[in-house]
Order: structure tokens, then sequence, then C-alpha cells
């Protein structure tokens, strides 16, 4: 797995999701963080089978957008089926993973909360 850090943050700052995609395919999977601010992550997770999503619970909520596959999201034991162009909530805690999928580009994004 890769993980890349973006660069510091600017006023009006472009995404390259499609390049993050792309570098994280190159390198049969990973994870890289596109944006970062006080209330918001955005990162690009690329999953390839037979590797598998060894994900654990997060402290913040968060939507994945499929962006590339199919596959099913295991949450707090219920399954729920993805194709490209779906998005799914997870709350803060939940356990949750990916199964079934050959290869897997997902756009993530973290609520990230402030005190």
């Amino acid at each position: 797995m890769t993980m890349r850090e973006p660069s510091p943050l600017r006023a009006a700052e472009p995404f390259d999701i499609a390049g993050a995609n792309a570098r994280l395919a190159a390198a049969n999977g990973g994870y890289e963080v596109v944006h970062r601010s006080p209330g918001l992550e955005l990162g690009v997770y690329v999953l390839v089978a037979p590797e598998p999503d060894r994900q654990q619970p997060h402290e913040d909520d968060e939507v994945y957008v499929l962006l590339e596959g199919r596959g099913t999201l295991e949450v707090e034991g219920e399954n729920v089926e993805l194709r490209e162009g779906h998005a799914v909530f997870v709350p803060a805690g939940a356990d949750h993973r990916f199964v079934g999928y050959e290869q897997l580009s997902v756009l993530v994004i973290f609520e990230k909360w402030r005190p």
C-alpha cells in the first residue's frame, strides 16, 4: 500500500482525483490524500484483489463514492452492493470493509470533527 500526503492548503485548490487513481492503480492499490483541511479529508482508495481491505473503524463519519469497479461493503454485518456512481455513508466507529471485488477505486470523504 502506498500513501501520499497533499500539498499545503490554498484558498481554491483543484483535486487531481484521476491522477491519484492512476498512481494507486499502478502501485497495486493504496490510499492517497488529495485534500486535507480542518473539517474535511478527501482521498482516493484503490483496492486490487486478492489484497484484502484491512480497514479498521474510523473516528470520523465518512462517505465512499465508487469511481470504478463494483463490490460489496460490509458495514456492521450488513452487506451493501455497490457499483460505479454509487455512494454510501458509514458512521464513525462502524466496523466496515470492502469484499467481493476485483479492483475498486473509491473517493473517500471524511468529516473531521472539531471540538
